[in-house]
């Protein structure tokens, strides 16, 4: 059948208007940087913006340069550190995006980023955690601390406000900088969400043992007395019961702490609410080992007085390990004569972590699981991102013990 010129020029503005509206575009080839999935233009944060008060902000998210991270934020702890700044601002950070406890999926990724900072391969979907920021202090070195330890250097989610904004874990994407920024992060694809929100505080506790170690005091048969039962000190029990040390004492003023305690791999646990004054507490602590004082103790609190009263739990020629005073808690009183000289106390002083400490933490973590101990029921209390008050209110109140945001 014939076809006319009109009919003819029909047919073509049909098949261009299918070709450019009607019918589907072709994929775009995907860089394999990317999630395929769709990223938003913008992510809440959980912004401190006065002392005990959050705004959920939203910003742009960035573009993502040759070496940076976007990462869609699936969890992240609530520390201490963080419940000190939303009460008091010690750090002066305010206004400020928190949370350093955090993990989540990579969504997007620079083409230079290949690998992780233990040299792990990494591609958009891994599961992903930050450790330490590594700008500003030469004499800082990522593995080897000959030089000095990392108190000088930064963690996503006690960082300065600036035009990024996505700097802190409390929120639905976090921004991982490159290049000279020096981030350092860590593929644990291989953890589920609950070991993974629990990385940064056991890594707190990996490095605080390899510390003691160096005492040459802490050994397989130490008699141990752990003071502090909040996250910290129950987290110092597993790791030291993941090492094979089965004589520990637990001491905390919280029947139900100590009654954790005993769950994490405690055989005995002195409340010392129980007991007043220091030499009726160190007898109820010598009678908790047998007779005998400790050999080494882990000091865990945070308290002036606790720091004071833990040389008596130790024998002549033991060893401490302080800990617990990550802001300044105050002065403690001790007699350097009767304390520390006179006993022959080996003490070391112990602050967050190394990169190496990070990857012993995820061995720790799959071990302590291993023979059963209840690591991930430290996470007690789970809430959404904009419940975030009401999250450090908890925290501040002492109700349970690790608390989390997690994103649905």
């Amino acid at each position: 059948m014939a076809i006319n010129e009109n009919e003819i020029a029909a047919l073509v503005q049909q098949v261009l208007k299918e070709m450019t509206g009607g019918a589907p575009t072709a994929q775009k080839q995907c860089c394999g940087n990317c999630g395929g999935g769709s990223i938003p233009k913008t992510a809440r944060v959980a912004m401190l913006t006065d002392l005990k008060h959050f705004d959920i902000k939203e910003y742009p998210i960035p573009e993502v340069g040759d070496d940076d991270i976007l990462v869609k934020v699936e969890g992240c702890g609530v520390c201490g550190t963080d419940a000190h700044e939303f009460k008091v601002d010690p750090f002066g950070l305010i206004p400020v995006a928190l949370g350093h406890e955090g993990t989540g999926e990579i969504v997007k990724m620079g083409k230079n980023v290949k690998v992780d900072s233990a040299g792990k391969p990494v591609k958009v979907g891994d599961k992903i955690v930050t450790c330490m920021i590594f700008k500003d202090n030469p004499d800082i070195t990522m593995y080897d601390l000959n030089k000095q330890n990392v108190g000088g250097a930064d963690v996503y989610g006690l960082l300065p406000d600036d035009d990024v904004h996505l700097n802190g874990w409390f929120s639905d994407y976090i921004f991982i900088r490159g290049g000279e920024f020096g981030s350092t992060f860590f593929n644990v694809s291989d953890l589920d969400l609950d070991s993974r929100i629990l990385i940064e505080p056991c890594a707190v506790l990996v490095h605080a043992v390899e510390r003691a170690k160096l005492t040459n005091i802490l050994r397989f048969n130490s008699r141990v007395v752990v003071q502090g039962c909040g996250p910290i000190g129950l987290i110092c029990i597993a790791v030291l019961r993941t090492m094979g040390i089965e004589t520990i004492v637990a001491v905390d003023g919280n029947e139900q702490r100590l009654e954790f305690a005993k769950k994490m791999g405690a055989t005995k646990t002195v409340n010392f609410m129980n007991h007043k004054g220091i030499d009726a507490l160190t007898a109820a602590v010598e009678d908790a080992f047998g007779g005998k004082l400790a050999d080494f103790a882990f000091q865990c609190t945070g308290s002036p007085v606790a720091h004071s009263n833990i040389y008596h739990f130790i024998r002549n020629g033991g060893g401490l390990c302080e800990l617990g005073f990550f802001i300044n808690g105050g002065d403690a009183t001790i007699n350097p004569h009767f304390d520390l000289c006179a006993k022959e106390i080996t003490l070391v002083g112990s602050w967050v972590y190394t990169l190496r400490d990070y990857v012993t933490t995820f061995d720790f973590l799959k071990r302590a699981i291993g023979i059963g101990l209840p690591i991930k029921e430290l996470i007690t209390h789970k809430f959404a991102l904009e419940d975030i008050n009401e999250a450090l209110e908890t925290n501040l109140a002492q109700k349970g013990l690790k608390i989390a945001i997690v994103n649905k």
